[in-house]
């Protein structure tokens, strides 16, 4: 009886490795807390972020020569007091905000497109749509139905 129950024992053990669930399913080993790299934090993250080219500011600080020429726009406007200096302090901002005020736009005292335009220093098309297309001209110099 002795012998039969090892038979049927080592029989078992058997057919459970020879199907295939069993022999497909492998658990793999599990890390130990020596076998894990070790290194600085966020090692993959800096590795990732090294990959990419750094991102140029939508707008650039103007420079001291650009602020000089608007404070100089600003004092012929009067509404700036001093000798440009070239820096954007105080009084260049308060300024700025009285000569936003006086032509009708929103005094923030910061540099806009449409405030460097009153001041004869933007682009002619600051602040206005893209341009409309020409409607064509017939033989005769009438426009055309579109």
């Amino acid at each position: 009886m002795l012998v039969r129950l090892a038979r049927t024992a080592l029989l078992s053990a058997l057919l459970l490795c020879a199907t295939p669930g069993f022999a497909a399913r492998r658990v793999p080993p599990r890390q130990t807390s020596s076998s894990k790299q070790v290194g600085k934090s966020g090692s993959k993250t800096r590795a990732r972020n090294a990959k990419r080219k750094p991102r140029e500011p939508a707008q650039l600080i103007p420079t001291s020569a650009r602020i000089r020429e608007i404070q100089t726009a600003l004092a012929a406007q009067g509404t700036y007091k001093g000798e440009p200096s070239g820096k954007w302090d105080d009084a260049t901002e308060e300024s700025m905000k009285q000569f936003q005020s006086a032509h009708g736009l929103t005094p923030s005292g910061k540099l806009d497109a449409l405030s460097l335009q009153k001041l004869g220093l933007g682009s002619e098309t600051a602040g206005r749509g893209a341009p409309l297309p020409v409607a064509q001209s017939s033989q005769n110099g009438d426009p055309v139905q579109q």
